[in-house]
């Protein structure tokens, strides 16, 4: 008996997995057919958005409201200052949200949604821009709207062809696209990214070292001719288990580390930091992200950075001080 509820649970199993994978298949079919067809309008509402002095809104009602949201998140964090407008909402006050600077997105699959007719009417009358996303091309959103982003008209992954499925995929990747498109055009870099993603592991990631380094003065620093005596004794002091070896410039021409102390056991004590330090230190600057530090550390299998702009030491950085803000 257990053998045989055994077996059946397995044959339930295998079915929902067969199922999951039919889905997703459907789902990145849809993606590829995208891909090799985009819509004819794609290049121009890009460049209409690039255009516009005020803010992308998005809207739409169900399942193509959800993704009109994501989609004005993901234009948000990017570069391209975007909201979501309720549809329904709009109708009573909202629409005061939407400006003749703006450009607005709507999401339909029918394109027929009777509550974007208000948003489409508003649009209108103040000549602001429409971009309608819909896979209905003679639906009347599409008739009403400046800019077409037709998406295919493909069955949807469900059984019974009607939750939406299929389709909201496809829209979600055709708003990635725009926007990663629009990131590019705006040459958006990982430091404005980071400006609109403070919080969290992400935030830490984009710190610069600045952010997180100790600064130059507790740098633990010895000559060239420094004993070794002293030289360990500043090692100690300094607690970050190294000392920068610096020229009567200010130049720094090594680190002295607790490797570079066992490795050089013999005759330590006759020794100068010249003599015993790595020279051409691994280092990064003030610049570098917090997630970068964190991998030059792992790929040198060490754990503190001198941070350094040109060949001045500007600060120091321990591995400790990144996981402590959360990079890992």
């Amino acid at each position: 008996m257990a053998q045989y509820i055994a077996s059946k649970l397995a044959d339930i199993t295998d079915a929902h997995a067969t199922v999951a994978a039919r889905v997703l298949q459907t789902e990145g079919e849809a993606l590829l057919s995208l891909s090799r067809c985009l819509p004819a309008d794609l290049s121009r509402t890009i460049d209409a958005i690039l255009a516009i002095k005020g803010r992308v809104i998005l809207s739409g009602i169900g399942k193509s409201g959800h993704v009109a949201r994501k989609i004005a998140a993901t234009l948000a964090s990017t570069g391209t200052p975007a909201f979501f407008v309720h549809a329904a909402e709009a109708s009573h006050g909202d629409l005061g949200m939407v400006t003749p600077s703006d450009i607005c997105v709507l999401l339909s699959n029918s394109g027929e949604t009777p509550e974007l007719r208000d948003l489409v009417a508003h649009c209108t009358r103040f000549a602001i821009p429409l971009v309608g996303m819909s896979r209905n091309p003679d639906s009347a959103l599409m008739r009403a709207a400046d800019y077409r982003l037709t998406i295919p008209d493909l069955p949807e992954a469900c059984t019974i062809g009607m939750a939406p499925t299929t389709s909201t995929t496809v829209m979600l990747g055709l708003g990635d696209a725009l926007a990663v498109a629009l990131m590019e055009a705006r040459r958006f870099q990982a430091e404005e990214f980071r400006t609109f993603h403070p919080g969290g592991r992400l935030g830490a990631q984009l710190a610069p070292v600045r952010q997180v380094m100790h600064p130059a003065k507790s740098i633990p620093i010895v000559g060239e001719t420094t004993p070794m005596a002293e030289t360990i004794l500043t090692m100690t002091a300094g607690g970050f288990g190294v000392a920068a070896v610096i020229d009567p410039a200010g130049d720094l021409i090594g680190v002295v580390s607790d490797g570079d102390l066992r490795r050089n056991l013999i005759d330590l004590m006759d020794r100068t930091a010249g003599q015993v330090c790595t020279r051409t230190p691994v280092t990064v600057t003030p610049d570098t992200l917090a997630a970068e530090a964190l991998a030059v550390l792992n790929r040198n299998k060490i754990g503190v950075l001198i941070v350094c702009e040109g060949t001045q030491p500007v600060g120091i950085l321990h591995l400790h001080d990144l996981l402590r803000i959360g990079v890992m």
